[in-house]
């Protein structure tokens, strides 16, 4: 399952089921009315700071919009599953270079999500994020450059790194080769 085919839908759906109008959706979160519209009519796939936006003013966990069946007990994602969670984040030069691959949309309740993110090499345009919570970033193949707050760090296949979201930061290929990460994102409820 990809994102792409609903998350704009669930966004909608409970955006309306909150009695909430975009308008005031657009006013709680920061984000442009035109924006939200791309998102919910459009398919939109926005990055993870405006995901976070969105899910903090409606009241839920970012893994809402990502959840497809969710049960209790563990989530277990198997290598070339067809359950595989995917999104790349269009249109906000935040992140465009980025795959995510869920590897837990079937946990309930989660406070964390977890996810094998394929870096292209191209970093033109891209912009620098910043949202609540945490990130943890092992790097499983190639090389990455992280621009965080000031610092830049570039890290190799087996380097790791964690750090508070909250500083703009932004994560893209280094030597103008793809990468691969495990990425672990924490953002509070």
């Amino acid at each position: 399952m990809t994102v792409e085919k609903d998350l704009g839908g669930k966004i909608q759906k409970v955006r309306q089921s909150r009695q909430i109008s975009l308008e005031t959706l657009a006013e709680k979160t920061g984000l442009e009315v035109e924006l939200l519209q791309k998102i919910e009519e459009q398919g939109l796939i926005p990055s993870l700071a405006v995901l976070i936006k969105i899910a903090r003013a409606l009241g839920m966990r970012l893994g809402t919009f990502l959840d497809d069946d969710e049960k209790l007990g563990p989530a277990i994602s198997r290598n070339g599953s067809k359950n595989d969670v995917t999104f790349t984040p269009q249109g906000t030069r935040v992140n465009e270079n980025l795959n995510f691959f869920s590897l837990a949309p079937n946990k309930a309740g989660r406070n964390m999500e977890p996810f094998v993110i394929n870096i292209k090499p191209d970093t033109a345009g891209e912009v620098l994020s910043s949202h609540e919570g945490e990130e943890f970033l092992y790097v499983l193949d190639g090389q990455i450059e992280i621009l965080y707050g000031k610092e830049t760090h570039v890290l190799g296949e087996g380097d790791s790194i964690y750090y508070d979201s909250i500083v703009a930061h932004q994560i893209h290929a280094a030597n103008n080769k793809p990468a691969r990460i495990l990425g672990v994102i924490y953002t509070p409820y």
